[in-house]
C-alpha cells in the first residue's frame, strides 16, 4: 500500500464530513423563510415543501443540463416560485444570497479543527464539493490552498474530472493526492477511479446512511472520525489498525 509520506496532497468533502450539512440548511431555510415573508410575502404564503419540490422536479426535468448545479436550482427555483405567487422575480437574487450567506453559518465536527491545523502543515489540502458551501466563508478557509466545486467546474462527484481539477489545484499527481469524504461511491470509489487514495470518513451519527459493507471489498474499513484517519496516516494506507 502507500506510504502516506509520499502524499503530497487532501481533497476533502465538505458536507457530512467536516459539518452535518443537515441542521445548516434547516437554518439556512428558515432564514430565507423570514426573508421572504418580509420581501415576497405571497411567495412566503405559497412556499410549502410540495411547492418546492415540484418546481426542482420541473427544473430538472427542462434543464438537466444544471443538474448538477445546486445554487442554479435554488436561484431559478426561487424565481419561479415567485412568479407563480406573483412576486416581483428579480427578488431571487437578493433571496438566493440570503439564503446562501446562511448556508455558510457551519458548526464543524469538533475533530475537523484540531485536525486539519495539524494536515494543513504536512499538506496541501483542498476542498470538493457538489454542494454550495464556500469553505472561505465558513471560517476553515485558512486551512485550504483552494477548492473545486461542481456548480464552478461544470460536473459534479463523482465524475473524475472533479478530482483532477483538485489534484491541479493543489499542484501534484493524483497518486500523490488522498481524497477523504462520507459518501462510499461519490466520494471513495469515484477518487479510486480517478487515481486518488481514499478514506472514507463514516461518522457514527450519519452512519445510518451508508452501510460498513457499502465499498464491496474495493475501499478499506470506514473511519469513525478525522483523529483516527490522523492516526492512520503514520501507516502503511490499509494496513491494519
Amino acid at each position: 500500500m502507500t506510504d502516506p509520506d509520499a502524499l503530497r496532497a487532501i481533497t476533502l468533502d465538505l458536507d457530512d464530513t467536516l459539518w452535518p450539512v443537515g441542521p445548516t440548511l434547516v437554518a439556512a431555510e428558515s432564514v430565507l423563510a423570514e426573508w421572504l415573508r418580509t420581501h415576497a410575502p405571497r411567495t412566503a404564503a405559497a412556499t410549502t415543501p410540495q411547492a418546492r419540490a415540484a418546481i426542482r422536479q420541473a427544473l430538472l426535468a427542462e434543464r438537466p443540463e444544471h443538474a448538477h448545479d445546486m445554487s442554479f436550482l435554488r436561484r431559478e427555483g426561487l424565481r419561479r416560485a415567485m412568479l407563480a405567487a406573483g412576486d416581483d422575480p428579480a427578488l431571487a437574487e437578493p433571496a438566493f444570497e440570503v439564503f446562501l450567506d446562511a448556508r455558510q453559518r457551519v458548526e464543524p465536527f469538533d475533530d475537523v479543527v484540531p485536525v486539519l491545523s495539524r494536515w494543513a502543515r504536512r499538506f496541501r489540502i483542498v476542498a470538493v464539493t457538489n454542494g454550495n458551501a464556500d469553505v472561505g466563508r465558513t471560517g476553515l478557509g485558512a486551512f485550504f490552498v483552494g477548492a473545486v466545486s461542481a456548480h464552478e467546474l461544470g460536473c459534479a462527484k463523482p465524475d473524475p474530472r472533479m478530482f483532477h481539477a483538485a489534484c491541479r489545484v493543489a499542484g501534484v499527481e493524483p497518486a500523490q493526492v488522498l481524497h477523504v469524504g462520507d459518501d462510499p461511491h461519490l466520494d471513495v470509489l469515484a477518487a479510486r477511479d480517478a487515481g486518488l487514495h481514499a478514506a472514507w470518513l463514516r461518522r457514527p451519527a450519519l452512519a445510518h446512511r451508508h452501510p460498513p459493507d457499502a465499498c464491496g471489498d474495493r475501499a478499506p474499513a470506514p473511519f469513525e472520525d478525522l483523529h483516527a484517519l490522523d492516526a492512520a496516516l503514520s501507516r502503511p494506507l490499509g494496513a491494519p489498525r
